[in-house]
């Protein structure tokens, strides 16, 4: 997979996809829609697509595709590598979410949760398939929410394809299992391959499992909070243990309309130039200032 786009520019998203087969141009085709990486604190989330025609669903099953979650990385692989092997049946196309577009999304001015974000992920994957040629014919959806609601939904955008949501999808049906193994195959890349914009002051690359509840991943949250500007871009600050942190170990922000006693208790934004207060320590300057030549200024 080419991950050159998402080196590029971590902030957005990406999309990647195979050739389409030219027998999915001809015959009737099956598809499955699964996700990786919902959960974490860490890393993107990546959206799959997988189709093949209905003639080789035979030879997908032959391949012994599961879920991914219930597979070893080195499983894994190799199925995705099977796949492509056999790129002239079965086709694939993902898009990889970043943290940063996760989380301004659930935190803009306009709410849109991650619900929303996922549903509307699947449709335009499932438009993409169809706008390359691929002739649809069935869908099967690993439920996000009430899966009653979501196939609804699904039917309603694609009135002539037969679309079934069911929560456990991957388990159930090999062609959303397929999908399930290139969304984890692609995450599990996109997490190993990413690229920190940031100067990280004592970097440790060991963030556990990236999930809000391991012990690791928060010690690693705490390491690189940055007092100022955050967390680095790999994490989504919208998660609930990632805005923990910040309340605790990141500046305060004084507003002007805020009462007298409210502002006895809020530091100071200037204890962050000046190396003052009680979270003073040395710190790498953030790139922010190194990338405009700024440095701090104790006399004008």
């Amino acid at each position: 997979m080419d991950f050159s786009e998402l080196e590029n520019d971590n902030t957005g998203r990406c999309r990647l996809n195979s050739p389409v087969p030219l027998v999915c141009l001809k015959e009737a085709c099956v598809l499955g829609v699964d996700e990786a990486g919902r959960g974490p604190v860490l890393g993107p989330m990546v959206y799959a697509i997988c189709y093949c025609p209905l003639s080789h669903l035979a030879d997908l099953e032959a391949l012994k595709v599961a879920d991914s979650k219930t597979l070893s990385e080195s499983e894994r692989n190799r199925l995705f590598a099977k796949m492509e092997e056999d790129r002239d049946f079965v086709g694939w196309a993902l898009d990889v979410l970043s943290p940063n577009l996760i989380s301004t999304s659930m935190l803009g001015r306009v709410k849109y949760n991650l619900n929303s974000l996922s549903h509307d992920t699947a449709t335009a994957l499932i438009q993409y398939a169809l706008d390359q040629g691929v002739k649809v014919s069935q869908v099967f959806v690993d439920t996000v929410g009430m899966p009653e609601t979501y196939q609804k939904r699904l039917q309603q955008c694609f009135p002539g394809i037969k679309v079934t949501v069911k929560a456990k999808a991957d388990s159930l049906y090999s062609v959303v299992s397929a999908a399930s193994i290139c969304a984890k195959v692609a995450r599990d890349q996109a997490v190993r391959n990413w690229r920190f914009v940031e100067r990280l002051q004592d970097f440790d690359a060991d963030y556990g499992s990236g999930y809000p509840n391991d012990p690791k991943t928060k010690a690693w949250l705490k390491k690189h909070v940055e007092p100022v500007f955050g967390f680095p871009q790999f994490v989504r600050f919208s998660w609930r243990t990632a805005m923990a942190i910040l309340e605790k170990e990141a500046e305060d922000v004084v507003w002007e309309d805020l009462t007298v006693g409210d502002q006895e208790s809020a530091g100071r934004i200037t204890s962050y130039f000046l190396n003052e207060g009680p979270r003073t320590h040395l710190r790498v300057p953030h790139r922010y200032f190194v990338e405009r030549g700024l440095e701090s200024a104790t006399t004008l």
